[in-house]
C-alpha cells in the first residue's frame, strides 16, 4: 500500500476521509475486477473478473469471498433498479440484463434497430426506471474480455431503455468510447466518461457532464474534468454531489464544480467505484487484481 492512503489537492477534501482510515484489499487473484454493486437485502458486494468470465461475491458479514456465478456472459457494469434486482452489462451476449427475484434472467436491451449491440458496458437506473447504458466495443475488439466481432452499428453510444415501452433508444452519439456514467443526486446532470484515448491517440480521457430535460434529452455535454492520471473508467457520485472517479492511481475526488479535491491511492488502477454498506459509507474500489474498499465520512448517493 502506499505510504499515505489519501492525497489532499483542495482544503475541503479534509471532509471527505480520515487520516486514521486504510485502504483494505479485501480480495487478490482477479484478470481485470470491473463493476462493482451492494446488495444491500444481502449485505454483499458483487464485481465482475471479466477475463475470468465469471462474477464475485464478497460477504460483508463473514469477510468471505466466493465465485457467484460461472460463466457470466463475461459481464462487466452492474447496478441495482428500483425493485432491488440487479441490472448486468454482458460483453458476451451484447446485452443488458436484468436478474429476477427468483433468479430467472431477462433481456432488456441486445439490439438497435436490427442490429446488435457492441458490448455494453456501465449501466445505471433513475428513479423513474429508465436504464442507461453505454455500449463502446472492448467486448468485442479482442477475445479478451468477450468475442471478437465486427460491429453491427458502426458507432459506440448511450443509451436509454424506456421503462414503459422497453424501447432502447440513441441518448448521446457523440462519444468516442463511451464508458462509466452516473446521475447527480437530484437526477439534473448526468456525468459520462469518454475513454477514447485507448483507440484514438490523443483522445479522450475526460468526464462530460449533461443537463437532463423533462423529456429526457440530454443538453450541454462539456468536459467536467479531464484525467491527470492514466484515464478515466467507473464513476459514483455522493450524497453532496461529489464525484468520484476510477483512475491510474486510485480514485478521483471532485466537487460539483470540477475541482479535483483529492485522491484516494491505491496500488493498483481502479477501474470502478461504488459505495455500500449499510450506511453507504464504503468505497469499494475494483483496481486490476483487487478489490479494495476503505470507510468515508462520507455516504453515496441512494440510487435503490
Amino acid at each position: 500500500m502506499a505510504e499515505h492512503e489519501f492525497e489532499e489537492l483542495d482544503e475541503r477534501f479534509r471532509a471527505c476521509v480520515r487520516q486514521s482510515e486504510k485502504v483494505r484489499q479485501l480480495f487478490g487473484g482477479c484478470r481485470w475486477a470491473e463493476g462493482p454493486v451492494y446488495v444491500p437485502a444481502g449485505r454483499y458486494l458483487l464485481w465482475s473478473d471479466i477475463p475470468n468470465d465469471r462474477v464475485m461475491r464478497w460477504d460483508e458479514t463473514d469477510d468471505r469471498v466466493s465465485v457467484f456465478c460461472q460463466p457470466a456472459n463475461y459481464a462487466n457494469g452492474h447496478t441495482l433498479d428500483r425493485h432491488g434486482r440487479v441490472v448486468r452489462c454482458e460483453h458476451g451476449s451484447r446485452s443488458v440484463t436484468r436478474t429476477e427475484h427468483d433468479g430467472r434472467v431477462t433481456t432488456l436491451a441486445s439490439h438497435y434497430h436490427g442490429n446488435r449491440l457492441n458490448s455494453p458496458n456501465d449501466v445505471i437506473v433513475k428513479s423513474d426506471g429508465s436504464i442507461w447504458f453505454t455500449d463502446p466495443t472492448y467486448g468485442i475488439d479482442t477475445d479478451f474480455e468477450g468475442h471478437i466481432s465486427t460491429p453491427e452499428i458502426g458507432a459506440s453510444n448511450v443509451y436509454r431503455i424506456d421503462p414503459h415501452t422497453g424501447e432502447c433508444e440513441i441518448a448521446a452519439a457523440d462519444f468516442v468510447r463511451p464508458n462509466g456514467l452516473a446521475f447527480s443526486p437530484d437526477e439534473k446532470r448526468i456525468y459520462i466518461v469518454d475513454s477514447g484515448v485507448t483507440h484514438v491517440p490523443n483522445g479522450p480521457r475526460h468526464i462530460r457532464v449533461f443537463k437532463l430535460s423533462n423529456d429526457h434529452r440530454l443538453e450541454g455535454g462539456e468536459v467536467f474534468a479531464s484525467c491527470t492520471a492514466g484515464m478515466f473508467d467507473g464513476i459514483r457520485v455522493d450524497s453532496a454531489g461529489r464525484l468520484w472517479a476510477g483512475a491510474a492511481d486510485g480514485v478521483h475526488c471532485f466537487s460539483p464544480d470540477g475541482t479535483l479535491l483529492g485522491k484516494v491511492l491505491t496500488p493498483e488502477p481502479v477501474a470502478n467505484v461504488t459505495f455500500g454498506g449499510p450506511q453507504m459509507n464504503m468505497l469499494f474500489m475494483c483496481a486490476t487484481t483487487s478489490l479494495y474498499a476503505v470507510r468515508l465520512p462520507v455516504n453515496g448517493a441512494r440510487t435503490f
